[in-house]
């Protein structure tokens, strides 16, 4: 698997990554055996980054991964998780918190420290917080040996420009997702070269943009409108008819950009973790990739509001 660096933390990531929000139930009931195989899989083919946060499944996902890296060299992996979103309503950015949170999600893993720690989601709260507060004490953390490298995650750009105006001083990397895919880049088109300036990492997540890019049914919850679902079911049909997963198409898009140190991408079913390592060692249809594109051009960056309105 390639690898990437994440800025100038001298941690280099592969081009893709192991998202566990799966293992939390978040999508569907899984089997332990499954899920934690999916895990051994995506080290075995070199997803050695592994994301989680402690809203995915309410803590279940990191005390999944625990279970699942027992007896695995610590050395042999890199593992990130976030702080700050607990459930779908209950956000807290408090120091107190985050003090809390890290010792927690350490606990779960079975570690004494982690490679990355992401503030999860800050366009649902007043950011000032953010700055003033929550940045300060995950750089004690950070000073502690705790963790090596910080950073945020939100969805709106104008949230992550009001939050890099303060701390792009003091942070290492952002996470961004759903917005470099096939339909959307505007994390490439607005935000990354920022990141670039100033020597920060950037990770996408999302590649499949909700299962907007794949074949399986879209879920109820999905919220972009109506003609950027019309155009993905389009682009998919033209990928089948090219006997092209848009999974695959979507995938390769996503990862190959050497600007974005990782992109992550989860599953409970190792089948599929390693259906994407197969599809990463493959070409991509460059012909087929111009048509999507093209396809999405009406509706290319289209999104939808997250978080409080005023930091949309």
């Amino acid at each position: 698997m390639e690898t990437r660096p994440l800025g100038n933390t001298g941690i280099d990531l592969p081009a893709l990554s192991f998202g566990a929000s799966s293992l939390g139930a978040e999508f569907r009931s899984i089997d332990l055996n499954e899920a934690f195989g999916a895990v051994h899989t995506a080290l075995d083919l070199g997803m050695n980054f592994i994301d989680t946060s402690p809203f995915y499944g309410r803590g279940m996902s990191e005390v999944m991964l625990g279970q699942a890296l027992k007896g695995i060299d610590r050395e042999s992996y890199l593992l990130g998780t976030k702080l700050g979103r607990y459930s779908l309503e209950h956000f807290d950015f408090s120091a107190k918190r985050v003090d809390e949170s890290l010792h927690v999600s350490m606990h779960r893993m079975g570690t004494d420290h982690l490679d990355l720690i992401l503030l999860h989601d800050v366009e649902f709260v007043k950011l000032p917080q953010i700055w003033e507060e929550t940045i300060p004490t995950l750089l004690k953390a950070k000073d502690e040996g705790k963790v090596r490298a910080i950073g945020f995650s939100c969805y709106p750009m104008a949230c992550f420009n009001t939050v890099l105006d303060q701390v792009e001083d003091d942070i290492d990397c952002v996470l961004s997702y759903n917005q470099y895919t096939l339909q959307n880049t505007a994390f490439a088109d607005e935000l990354v070269p920022r990141l670039k300036r100033k020597n920060l990492g950037a990770i996408n997540a999302g590649p499949f943009s909700a299962r907007l890019l794949t074949n399986t049914e879209l879920p109820e919850w999905l919220k972009e409108p109506e003609e950027v679902k019309d155009a993905a079911r389009t682009a998919a049909k033209l990928c089948e008819e090219n006997d092209v997963d848009i999974a695959q198409l979507a995938l390769q898009f996503s990862c190959e950009n050497p600007d974005i140190a990782s992109t992550v991408a989860g599953s409970a079913n190792p089948k599929n973790v390693a259906k994407w390592s197969k599809w990463l060692a493959e070409p991509i249809h460059r012909d087929l990739l111009a048509a999507v594109q093209k396809i999405f051009e009406p509706v290319k960056n289209i999104g939808h509001l997250e978080g409080l309105p005023e930091n949309n």
